[in-house]
């Protein structure tokens, strides 16, 4: 796909109003619908946007655009630039820049990440902070010369860098560490017998509130008929 004209709109509000090109010439050249080309002739589309020239802006020139009016199939091709910028390098990121006011916060920020970001490499925390390996070792030993003044404050507060930069960090921590397999212990659930029984009551005094046991019914003539047969007894004796 070829590259459209700097400014689109305001360059076909310039070519309806200055030439006789058909509204699909417009459209292909300025990368734009026909019928929202057809919409800015009727008025409806881009009120109020000062017409682009592009043949001073060096977009077109007036032998394509009169090709272009003679032969409707034509469609019209972007001027090449007759300045040519120099192709941009890339230029490798350097040690992350701290303001002056800020750099006695960076220990702060280093004790922060040690502690709440164990997982981070000092490499990470140097592109974070801008600090050095020797300063981040002597947080971690508690060496450092301000140690009992440290306090640990969050990098992002205290603007040494972006949340957006410390997450990706962090998440690219979370990929290099090894992935712990969970450990079995070997336990099982109760079942459902045992976990649903009532507990057990170690009561002083007995529980009046359930049933008693039913007693056999006395016969009373079998008492008074076993007491004669006693009697008897004696009495042969």
């Amino acid at each position: 796909m070829s590259q459209g004209p700097l400014m689109p709109k305001a360059t076909a509000v310039w070519l309806v109003e200055n030439t006789s090109l058909s509204f699909d010439q417009i459209a292909d050249f300025c990368k734009l619908h026909p019928l929202e080309v057809k919409g800015i002739a009727d008025g409806e589309v881009a009120a109020g946007i000062k017409g682009l020239d592009p043949i001073t802006t060096g977009q077109l020139t007036r032998e394509e655009i009169e090709k272009a009016q003679n032969n409707p199939n034509h469609r019209l091709k972007l001027a090449e630039s007759r300045v040519k910028l120099p192709e941009q390098k890339r230029v490798k990121k350097g040690p992350r820049y701290t303001p002056v006011s800020r750099r006695h916060d960076r220990p702060n920020a280093i004790l922060w990440l040690v502690r709440n970001h164990p997982e981070l490499k000092d490499a990470q925390i140097m592109r974070l902070v801008g600090t050095t390996k020797t300063t981040i070792q002597q947080v971690r030993d508690r060496t450092h010369w301000n140690s009992a003044s440290l306090s640990p404050m969050d990098p992002v507060t205290l603007g040494l860098c972006s949340q957006i930069d410390l997450d990706f960090e962090v998440q690219r921590a979370a990929k290099d560490r090894p992935h712990v397999e969970p450990q079995d212990h070997g336990g099982t659930l109760m079942p459902a017998e045992i976990s649903t029984a009532e507990p057990a009551r170690n009561e002083p005094f007995a529980d009046m509130s359930r049933p008693k046991p039913q007693e056999e019914d006395i016969d009373v003539n079998s008492v008074f008929a076993k007491l004669k047969q006693l009697k008897r007894s004696d009495d042969e004796e």
